[in-house]
């Protein structure tokens, strides 16, 4: 499919939409309270981030109680079934709520609402939902919020152009971490994959406003950043002069930060380059997210993921040799169309071949619009429910086996919060990417903090201060 040309939002439409953030908060009927539901991926939890900010700049304080807030929206995710359902089943909940609310609104926005289809489908199942958007047109929250208000019935605004927006509110999750979207949409079209449909094609933002976010960021304090993009290794296509991810990971290597992190990877875009800065960068953290969803090459091709299993395990060994003792997880899907016993028992011989650290496993979800979607020789649940507890099983002691190289070992541990172990002991990440324990009070959280490795336990690293 042709690329279409990204749209980038000017500064006067943004600062329009600042100004009429503060004419609602001037309202004296204007929610007062709101809360905001996510779902789905990192993507989706930032862009919840800059709704929190936009109904903040609103003049609304967040309500830690759903079904006490002024103003409910659900920002949704499609990608496969059962989220969607989840979201749906959720958004239905509240229809109750406002039994004794009358004065509730409420919103759905994100990947769902942006399906083909879903507007009809809101209008005729959904008609209490008060504003539904999707995801190119989320900076326009503030005269969309404006417009609902002065309305009796469903207001549905989908943009279809593939947007880039600049320096929209954020209310961040928290204050020693931050996300940075670095690009948007996707352009590989794999064959089970909604995202190209529902987030737009590729567009990425300037180097130089992500450089200037990224100092906003230390400025701030900000220990770690999360740079995001469906497929950050593509970033830089379509912008002018010699850009890539590599050349941005290097200048925020600079920036001086003391973490970064960065996810998703395609394998087909993982350069040497990119290898290669991640072996001298001080802050870029020896963690990597490979997506591999399969391990069988007849299956991978069905997947339209243009790799094979010689080539996916050849950046797998660059990246050990370039950076060793790197953490590497991934993704994987059981149950696409038409895969055989012998072709899954692939899927779990890369796993073992490869040691993930940990990995994100799903059961194929046919996804409408997608190719797959249409393919015959559809597995039945049965077998693939079956698949998924031996893949579950199998990364589950792989994992442990893996994650023994760092007994006795000292990590650098970013503190996220009181365990849920022990209201003793805290928890953060290590530099791999990987939760660890340790004693610890309140004080501690949004510390980097030395441990050493003495146990693992599930799927954690115990550890005890150095």
């Amino acid at each position: 499919m042709a690329d279409r040309k990204p749209v980038v939002i000017s500064a006067e439409e943004m600062q329009r939409q600042k100004d009429i953030c503060e004419t609602i908060r001037g309202m004296e009927n204007r929610p007062k309270t709101y809360h905001v539901v996510t779902f789905g991926c990192q993507m989706n939890a930032h862009d919840s981030e800059h709704i929190a900010g936009m109904l903040q700049d609103m003049g609304m304080t967040e309500s830690v109680e759903r079904d006490e807030a002024d103003f409910v929206i659900f920002n949704t995710c499609c990608v496969r079934d059962n989220a969607e359902r989840r979201a749906l089943g959720n958004v239905s909940w509240l229809k109750t709520v406002r039994k004794r609310n009358p004065g509730l609104m409420i919103a759905v926005c994100g990947c769902m609402v942006q399906q083909p289809g879903m507007a009809d489908k809101i209008m005729k199942q959904y008609r209490f939902i008060d504003l539904a958007f999707g995801t190119t047109n989320l900076y326009k929250l503030p005269e969309l919020m404006l417009e609902a208000m002065n309305r009796k019935k469903t207001l549905i605004d989908i943009d279809d152009r593939d947007t880039v927006p600049e320096d929209m509110p954020v209310q961040r999750l928290r204050h020693d971490a931050a996300y940075i979207t670095i690009m948007y949409g996707c352009n590989n079209f794999c064959s089970y994959c909604i995202v190209p449909y529902v987030r737009g094609r590729e567009r990425s933002r300037e180097m130089s406003a992500i450089i200037d976010e990224a100092i906003r960021l230390k400025n701030d304090g900000v220990k770690e950043i999360m740079l995001l993009g469906q497929n950050v290794n593509s970033y830089g296509k379509g912008l002018e002069g010699d850009v890539s991810f590599a050349k941005l990971l290097k200048a925020l290597d600079e920036v001086g930060i003391p973490r970064i992190r960065f996810m998703t990877s395609h394998p087909k875009d993982l350069s040497d380059e990119l290898i290669e800065v991640m072996a001298n960068a001080k802050h870029v953290l020896p963690q990597f997210h490979l997506p591999v969803q399969h391990g069988n090459d007849e299956i991978l091709q069905k997947m339209n993921r243009h790799y094979n299993r010689e080539q996916y395990m050849n950046r797998v060994a660059a990246l050990r040799k370039a950076v060793p003792g790197i953490s590497l997880t991934t993704d994987l899907i059981v149950g696409f169309p038409g895969e055989t016993e012998e072709q899954f028992l692939d899927t779990l011989s890369i796993v073992e071949e490869v040691g993930y650290d940990s990995a994100f496993t799903f059961i194929y979800s046919p996804r409408e619009g997608t190719a797959a979607a249409h393919m015959d020789n559809q597995v039945p649940a049965d077998v693939s429910s079956e698949r998924i507890g031996r893949l579950i099983k199998l990364q589950e002691e792989c994992q442990h086996k893996t994650m023994q190289r760092f007994i006795g070992k000292e990590a650098n541990v970013l503190v996220e919060g009181i365990s849920k172990r022990s209201a003793d002991m805290v928890s953060g990440k290590s530099e791999h990417g990987l939760s660890v324990a340790f004693a610890g009070t309140e004080q501690d959280v949004g510390e980097i903090i030395r441990v050493k490795i003495t146990e693992i336990r599930s799927n954690t690293l115990i550890g005890e201060r150095v």
